[in-house]
């Protein structure tokens, strides 16, 4: 199940014009990834975050299988900052974070024998 802003962020930039953003390890920002990215994502508002957003099944699946990972974008470099800023209607420097992957909340796990008297 999505969890945080994914379904309502206040704007979504292409993988494809993320691309200044990857390898994320190699940024030189802030980057908050797992349980320290959903502190920092529940800490903003959804108008606040952009995501990364998939365009195609393979940047899809490379998303998905991304750790959750937030990115102040006041860490970012200008460079860095100008070339997602011109992907975006409004100005980048008018969100807090950029969010990578998806934030799921944990699914009570089922046996199927709770379905056989169905």
């Amino acid at each position: 199940m999505s969890k945080g802003h994914f379904s309502s962020p206040g704007a979504s930039i292409s993988h494809g014009d993320a691309s200044e953003l990857f390898p994320v390890r190699e940024l030189d920002a802030t980057i908050h990834q797992h349980r320290d990215a959903e502190l920092a994502l529940a800490a903003v508002d959804g108008t606040d975050v952009i995501v990364v957003a998939p365009t195609s099944m393979a940047s899809g699946y490379f998303l998905t299988q991304h750790s959750l990972t937030a990115i102040p974008v006041e860490t970012l470099s200008p460079p860095v900052q100008s070339h997602l800023g011109d992907a975006l209607d409004a100005p980048i420097k008018s969100y807090k974070v950029i969010q990578i992957g998806k934030w799921t909340a944990d699914n009570p796990n089922h046996s199927l024998t709770e379905f056989t008297d169905a």
